[in-house]
């Protein structure tokens, strides 16, 4: 759409959004599939969010994907695995939204945009053992795109750049590759990826996978849609009527302030507060650092703060997406998703101790480092040991199996390395260490972790080695040996602007403010405190945008047959 302009306002929309990750993106999608005009302005100088450096799957259980592939789901299913993780800290009638809205928006996105997903086969949930959960997953990831499809619009696209050197590769290829040097699987997935690289290579291609397929795919919808979107464009307020309805958004563009009439409303998909000091400082548990988040950089709570000045309810702001990291000074932090199910390693507190399952699912390994967290023994940040065996056998922090470590992380002393278990706990003043190692040494020679269960649980073997007896356990005898810092990092904040099942924002008294409307990490997370599996952020990121803007549609259809 091009820009419209009217007398009150430099601008007028039927619906503005604001943030262009996946919920913002969602929400202008289906705003152009309703025949609505539709705004996005983006903060940054790039689209795509958060969501562009994720791994793009979505949790939506009963969507038609898991029919396709045989996936037994139900609603009485899913409800039950949801009271089982999310419990009573989310009303009821929230669940019950996502789960019928999630599926809809799943199917009429594949049916009628370049949205496209494919089932990841054996991907847990993350409690799979708990009512309701299932074993062989409920996640679908997105479809590899060619960039080149997006033209010009690729130069603005916010890029993820993962370490995959140069390689092209989904969440299910990466559980094989993870073991490359132990499985046939693993060797097998290693040549086909490699033959993916080839070809593109040979022809031109430029492939995306994981979050900037997603992205790339939304992006392309809408652009084909008609939508507009704008970037380096901030929002600075929020417009209201004399009732107190949300009119529209104040921005800055092209260097000065303009007002955007929205008709129907405003949906705020501005992200969390992951890159402000003060709000984390305010909200988190301590420790707490900007240095630790995996989120994009204009996550820093503008729609959290005007929400607020409206008279918006809040919750949950004590809660991150929690995402163990290591952190090397002035890199990126690398996410540790599948290396703490690797066997051959232990995570332990300052005084060398071990204090819980290292492969439970992350948010839960985040939530269980503060719980742990004390004085003389301290949690933040803990330490993730290591032998030369597993160093060797698989990928850890972006390295292949093998790979030496970064000569300037061991010259900087960000990585410790030693002969014996004994030298290394003097190195890091972990006097419990080799008793905890022996410990978990004897566990590992048993198959059974006495202490936590570590590889009980189908998602604690989702990442491990398939040839062992416990595919989460090796002896850790092998040096030399290494340590590096663990601290508890994040994809994004979850709390926010408490919303309804459709959206819409609404104050202490349950009321809602006319015209206003939030998805994503700036509300409220439908999964409360938890995090129930693969893509159960993203999911209802774009359900609940999707749902906000049908709201809109139905409202602005009403007016319009009666005559306002």
């Amino acid at each position: 759409m091009t820009d419209q302009h009217t007398s009150a306002h430099a601008y007028e929309y039927d619906v503005v959004v604001v943030g262009s990750g996946a919920a913002g993106l969602a929400a202008a999608i289906t705003a152009r599939l309703r025949g609505l005009s539709v705004l996005v302005v983006e903060k940054t100088e790039a689209y795509g969010g958060s969501t562009a450096l994720s791994g793009g799957a979505i949790w939506v259980p009963g969507n038609f994907h898991l029919d396709r592939a045989g996936i037994a789901d139900t609603h009485d299913k899913a409800r039950a695995y949801l009271d089982a993780t999310v419990g009573d800290r989310v009303p009821d009638a929230r669940k019950e939204a996502y789960l019928a809205h999630g599926p809809r928006m799943v199917r009429e996105f594949h049916d009628r945009t370049e949205v496209r997903f494919m089932y990841t086969p054996g991907y847990p949930d993350y409690f799979p053992e708990a009512p309701g959960g299932m074993a062989q997953g409920r996640s679908v990831e997105p479809c590899i795109v060619d960039f080149r499809r997006l033209g010009d619009l690729g130069r603005t696209m916010r890029r993820a750049g993962l370490p995959t050197y140069g390689l092209t590769m989904t969440s299910y290829d990466f559980r094989f590759l993870n073991m490359v040097a132990r499985t046939w699987a693993g060797r097998r997935t290693s040549v086909k990826v490699g033959m993916r690289a080839l070809k593109a290579l040979v022809t031109g291609r430029r492939l995306l996978s994981l979050g900037e397929a997603l992205i790339a795919r939304m992006r392309l919808s809408l652009d084909r849609l008609g939508g507009d979107l704008w970037l380096s464009a901030p929002l600075t307020g929020l417009v209201t009527g004399a009732r107190g309805r949300v009119e529209g958004v104040r921005v800055v563009r092209a260097g000065r302030e303009v007002s955007v009439r929205a008709r129907g409303g405003v949906v705020l998909a501005a992200g969390g507060f992951s890159h402000d000091t003060r709000l984390r400082e305010k909200h988190l548990p301590a420790p707490t650092s900007t240095a630790w988040t995996h989120a994009s950089e204009g996550q820093t709570g503008d729609a959290l703060r005007l929400g607020e000045e409206l008279g918006a309810a809040t919750d949950l702001l004590d809660r991150v997406w929690g995402a163990p990291s290591v952190c090397p000074p002035g890199e990126k932090p690398f996410f540790l998703v599948a290396d703490r199910g690797i066997p051959g390693m232990v995570i332990v507190d300052g005084s060398g101790e071990r204090y819980a399952n290292e492969a439970l699912p992350y948010h839960a390994f985040v939530d269980r480092m503060y719980a742990a967290d004390r004085p003389g023994a301290g949690t933040v940040p803990s330490w993730l040991v290591l032998d030369a065996r597993s160093k060797a056998r698989y990928l850890f922090a972006g390295l292949f199996p093998g790979q030496p470590f970064p000569a300037r992380w061991l010259e900087s002393g960000f990585v410790k390395k030693a002969g014996t278990v004994e030298e290394l706990a003097r190195q890091i003043s972990a006097p419990g260490l080799p008793a905890a190692v022996r410990r978990f040494n004897g566990f590992a020679e048993r198959g059974v972790d006495e202490d936590f269960g570590r590889g009980d649980s189908v998602y604690d073997r989702y990442y491990g080695d398939p040839t062992l007896p416990n595919p989460n356990l090796a002896p850790i005898d092998k040096g030399p040996f290494y340590a590096v810092p663990v601290q508890p990092g994040d994809i994004g904040t979850k709390g926010g602007l408490v919303t309804d099942g459709d959206g819409r924002v609404l104050r202490e008294d349950a009321s809602p403010i006319e015209g206003l409307y939030a998805a994503g990490n700036c509300s409220a997370a439908v999964m409360g405190e938890t995090y129930p599996g693969p893509g159960a952020t993203i999911g209802p990121a774009m359900a609940f945008g999707w749902a906000a803007v049908n709201v809109i549609a139905r409202e602005m259809a009403g007016r319009t047959a009666a005559g306002l």
